[in-house]
């Protein structure tokens, strides 16, 4: 048994069907950015650290323990999706595999250790802080949304001082802050190592970026081929369902 609160559900974690996930429509639910990314990020199969920052409900974790059997943390920074993540950990029987954090990325490496995984997933706030009348009034979501407790540099920051030489940092974002992101990633070691554009259709402007860097690694930025979403019937492409549901959808 799991003991839901107010208007959370459990939901399925797509195509893991032996994984469930505790969602809420006020307080979080994850989006199809969070799944391409724990399936886009190089992962160490067998053993190895890895890390997420801004873990939301845990869902990145959770898909990631599926990929490997290193051992995953995560950090969450809000108490209530923290809560979620945890009772959804214990509810997966993952415990063993996955630790989940209550805190501030920012103090993740003084309190983790510098250098210490192998690979670093974040999938941060994407807006700058607009003006409190621009800001969702519920506090949940803008905190996910908008850099109100942590901008960009603070998770690239983060990210390298959680990561060993060599390692591998993973971003989802939007392609408007590339640059950005990129600027950044150098700045603190990251060099960008493969980038990847997702686009709604056929035609349309990208609307989501992924981007690995290695720590320290020589520069060789590989373009992968873009990613739809959507066929023409609004109906999710072949390579997507790939992705969702396995092969064999």
């Amino acid at each position: 048994m799991i003991n839901l609160k107010e208007d959370e559900r459990l939901d399925y974690l797509l195509a893991e069907e032996n994984l469930r996930i505790i969602q809420s429509p006020s307080v979080f639910s994850f989006s199809l950015d969070a799944v391409l990314l724990a399936k886009f990020v190089y992962v160490p199969i067998q053993k190895g650290e890895i890390i997420d920052l801004c873990s939301g409900n845990g869902v990145i974790p959770l898909f990631l323990s599926t990929r490997t059997r290193g051992k995953i943390t995560g950090i969450e920074i809000q108490e209530r999706l923290y809560d979620m993540a945890i009772r959804s950990v214990e509810y997966n029987q993952l415990h063993n595999q996955i630790n989940m954090i209550h805190g501030d990325i920012k103090d993740a490496p003084n309190k983790l250790g510098f250098g210490k995984y192998d690979t670093v997933t974040c999938n941060p706030p994407y807006f700058k802080t607009p003006s409190n009348e621009e800001i969702n009034e519920n506090e949940h979501l803008a905190i996910a949304r908008h850099e109100i407790l942590c901008t960009l540099e603070d998770a690239i920051k983060a990210s390298s001082q959680l990561v060993k030489q060599g390692g591998k940092v993973a971003f989802v974002h939007r392609p408007g802050r590339l640059l950005d992101i990129v600027t950044l990633m150098r700045q603190y070691r990251l060099e960008p190592k493969r980038i990847q554009f997702v686009y709604p259709k056929l035609g349309r402007e990208a609307n989501t970026l992924l981007i690995e860097a290695i720590k320290d690694g020589s520069p060789d930025l590989k373009i992968l081929p873009p990613l739809i979403v959507y066929n023409d019937d609004n109906e999710y492409t072949p390579e997507l369902k790939a992705i969702l549901y396995g092969q064999g959808e």
